[in-house]
């Protein structure tokens, strides 16, 4: 098509080109076969022009699913709203713009961490980082004016200055603890209001604000979570306690129905007890009688008893006094047996010890020998300190004098 149009032109362009050369005198003949010509041409280039714009532009536009159509009249201003199905849109002549009519939601990934490129600040001034899912749509009872209000771009050019704005503000009110754990309900309640209110100016419904993890730096995240594991402790004591009253309450209810029923029970025993002794006593008008003649017979087998239980003794005793004279005696005999051997023993030691006592004295160096046999097993070389008088044992013995005829006896050896 748009190669017809450029060699209808040419064809034109060619016969005014033609006209001009002829002359003077071919004029009048050229112009009025041009006028003759030219209504079909325009006619022709009208139908062609439109046509390519029809193929390159269709009227016909669908309304996509879930959104809304407003088509505004770029001359009257009038506008018109379509939710399905199609409409003619003139190019040129109309402005459509979609809305959505699902609820939209916004996830502000720079504020969920706290090492992030935009993190919040509490009122300590700590940075921290807040995960939150924000749900919102726009109102369709004003879509005709939010087309001219609203910018292309809903979500970065109106919801993110909005969240930014009201989170930042909300968040450097609280303390960390409180935004961690005990108001966090109530700071998402107050955001979600404060950002309602925001939204509510430019057209947006806001259906919800939902707060998720708390991102904090790894050293306050640990002592918060060790401070929130002090504070459910604490609140599992004031639980605890609770019960534990109610427990003792409990006990309290109890001790006063066992007090009851133990009076009712006494009550009823007492009754029971007197129409017993009633009985009892008819009864022991025949059982007195056989009571004596019982205790009689007890006397009797008691005095039995006692006497078989003496002659039992008397035996007893002539057995143990037999044993002990007999324990006694062996008792005895060990004795002299141990007293034997400690004097036989203590007379090879003494004996022992004088032999040891005479071998030293001729040889001194045998006390050096002893100390050096017990210290082979961990010391290889001995060297005798100076000025100790050849005896390697004088620092050990802390100065002792060594005998004199140690000494000479090293002396005697060393010459």
């Amino acid at each position: 098509m748009l190669q017809r149009l450029k060699t209808l032109a040419a064809s034109i362009r060619n016969a005014f080109g033609r006209g001009a050369s002829r002359g003077l005198d071919a004029a009048p003949g050229a112009a009025r076969s041009l006028r003759r010509a030219l209504p079909p041409l325009l006619i022709l280039t009208a139908v062609t022009g439109a046509g390519y714009a029809v193929v390159t532009h269709p009227p016909i536009q669908a309304v996509p699913r879930g959104q809304a159509a407003l088509r505004t009249n770029q001359f009257s201003g009038g506008t018109s709203e379509f939710r399905e199905g199609s409409f003619v849109r003139i190019p040129g002549l109309h402005e459509v713009r979609l809305f959505p009519l699902r609820d939209q939601s916004f996830h502000p990934a720079s504020l969920a961490k706290a090492g992030g490129p935009a993190p919040l600040q509490s009122i300590e001034g700590l940075s921290l980082g807040l995960d939150m899912n924000v749900r919102w749509a726009v109102d369709t009872t004003r879509l005709a004016e939010l087309a001219r209000k609203l910018p292309d771009d809903i979500e970065a050019d109106v919801i993110t200055p909005a969240v930014q704005a009201v989170v930042y503000k909300q968040i450097a009110r609280h303390t960390v603890r409180e935004i961690f754990s005990s108001q966090r309900a109530e700071i998402a309640a107050s955001l979600e209001a404060e950002l309602r209110a925001k939204l509510a100016a430019d057209g947006i419904v806001l259906k919800g604000v939902q707060i998720g993890s708390v991102d904090l730096p790894p050293d306050y995240r640990r002592g918060m979570d060790s401070l929130l594991a002090d504070s459910l402790a604490s609140e599992r004591m004031r639980y605890t306690l609770e019960i534990a009253d109610k427990k003792v309450k409990e006990t309290e209810l109890q001790a006063a129905a066992d007090k009851v029923r133990r009076e009712t029970a006494a009550e009823a025993a007492g009754r029971e007890q007197i129409i017993a002794a009633r009985a009892q006593e008819e009864a022991m008008k025949h059982v007195l009688p056989f009571k004596q003649k019982q205790i009689e017979q007890r006397a009797l087998e008691a005095q039995a008893d006692s006497a078989a239980r003496i002659q039992q003794a008397e035996g007893a005793a002539k057995a143990r006094r037999i044993e002990i004279a007999a324990e006694s005696e062996a008792r005895q005999k060990l004795a002299d047996a141990e007293a034997y051997r400690l004097a036989q023993v203590g007379k090879a030691n003494a004996s022992q010890m004088a032999t040891e006592g005479e071998l030293l004295t001729r040889h001194p160096l045998l006390v050096q020998k002893a100390m050096a046999d017990k210290l082979s097993d961990k010391v290889q070389v001995i060297i005798a300190p100076p000025g100790s008088g050849g005896f390697i044992g004088s620092a050990l013995l802390a100065g002792t004098t060594v005998p004199k005829a140690a000494q000479q006896a090293n002396g005697t050896e060393q010459e």
